[in-house]
Formats: C-alpha cells, sequence, structure tokens
C-alpha cells in the first residue's frame, strides 16, 4: 500500500510518499512562493524521484482543515483533481490530528494550535503514552484565554506545536510553566505525519472517494462571516 499525502494548511507546504512501513520520500518547503506555484511541481518531482507514477498510488491523503482557507482550499482541491483523473481512494485528515503526530515517541499533551487572528486559533489536545496518540478534544475555535484557562487545569508537560504556537507561547508569558514549544524541526505540520495517520485510516476503512473530499473549515471565510452580519444573518 502506497500513500501519497499533502499538506498545504498554512504557509508551509509538503508532500509526502509512504507505505505500511517507511517514509519512502517527503518535499517540504516554506516560502513565500504560493501552493498554486509549488504544490503539483513538488506532488510530480516527488514521483520522479522515488521512481513512482500514480498507477502505483493506492490511496491521497491531505490534511483537509481547519487552517488557511486558501491554503486547504488548494490542497483539497489538488487532491481531489488527481484522484479524479486518476480514479484513487482518498483519506480526509485532521490538520491538528497530523501534527499531534509529530510527537510521537514523547509522552506528553500535544497542544495543537493554528492561528486564527483575532486572539483565537484552532485547537485540539491529544495525550501521547507508548507511541499511541488518544485525542482528548474534538477540532475547535476558541479564544487564547479560553485554551490557557483550560490548560491550567493540565500537570503533565504539554508541547505546543502549528504555526499558532509561537503566538500562543507568547500571550501564556511563561505563566503555565509546563507548557512548552515543541522543537522547530517538529512544530510546522508535515505530510508525512498525515501518511501515518491514512495509513491508520485505510486499515480502519476511513476512505472515501474525490466526491466526498471537502474542506474542514470550523467557521466561515472572514468574507462570508462579514457579508452575512450585512444581512443579518446569524
Amino acid at each position: 500500500m502506497k500513500i501519497l499525502a499533502v499538506d498545504t494548511s498554512a504557509k508551509a507546504a509538503s508532500v509526502a510518499v509512504a507505505d505500511e512501513n517507511k517514509i519512502i520520500g517527503e518535499f517540504f518547503i516554506n516560502t513565500t512562493l504560493t501552493h498554486s506555484q509549488t504544490l503539483v511541481p513538488m506532488i510530480e518531482q516527488l514521483l520522479i524521484n522515488t521512481s513512482l507514477t500514480y498507477d502505483e498510488i493506492d490511496y491521497i491523503a491531505v490534511n483537509a482543515g481547519p487552517g488557511s482557507f486558501t491554503g486547504v482550499r488548494i490542497g483539497v482541491a489538488a487532491v481531489k483533481g488527481i484522484a479524479f483523473a486518476k480514479d484513487i481512494p482518498c483519506v480526509s485528515v485532521s490538520t491538528l490530528e497530523s501534527m499531534a503526530y509529530n510527537m510521537l515517541g514523547n509522552d506528553c499533551i500535544v497542544c495543537a494550535v493554528m492561528d486564527a487572528r483575532c486572539s483565537q486559533v484552532y485547537n485540539a489536545l491529544f495525550r501521547i503514552k507508548d507511541n499511541c496518540v488518544e485525542r482528548i478534544t474534538e477540532d475547535r475555535a476558541l479564544s487564547l484565554e479560553n485554551l490557557k484557562n483550560e490548560l491550567v487545569n493540565y500537570k503533565e508537560k504539554v508541547v505546543l506545536v502549528g504555526d499558532g504556537a509561537e503566538i500562543t507561547a507568547g500571550y501564556f508569558n511563561n505563566e503555565l510553566p509546563n507548557v512548552a514549544l515543541a522543537p522547530i524541526n517538529y512544530r510546522t505540520q508535515k505530510a508525512s505525519s498525515t501518511a501515518l495517520i491514512a495509513i491508520k485510516s485505510v486499515n480502519q476503512g476511513n476512505v472515501i472517494n474525490c466526491s466526498e473530499l471537502m474542506p474542514e473549515y470550523l467557521r466561515l471565510p472572514q468574507a462570508q462571516r462579514e457579508l452575512n452580519k450585512k444581512l443579518g444573518v446569524k
């Protein structure tokens, strides 16, 4: 079983190919180039470098959100297009959950945070113990203050991961001594972690077709929220 995994949920982008036993290859880029410029060339070059073709890919996985509205939309749209053209089944992965898998091998609480602006974050909490990831909360959007008040109740080591990790740590201002930033090489979402979840999902039968694959935004885009406000729609 070979899985092609994609992440474009924030500023960085990555693609990976994996099977049940190893990460076969991974590309990661974090520049000012847009995902629409980098994603497809990254996928095509990765397949060339791993001597694979789309016909040898059994499943395509994507971090379907939450995250940047534009980034999530680009990743999901690209995967839907490839999957439709090549008739490849898809796996939808939570961006927040994928980041928890960055910390495998470390017994801790993973606090995955992505910047949702206006002092809010997209967040979920996970417990890692003995290389197993247990979800503690659902994916949600909440204020940094509410997250801080919730983490006060945890006495275990809490590790911040995600593109909102630095913002969150700055807001906490060292008031929670058990909360720390993940090392920078573990902090950003990576397609290889997406692939690890996808392998587990495939084994559990959690596979969809490309028409069922949809972005998971958690809240409406800013433009839609402003329009709804003008129209008086709640």
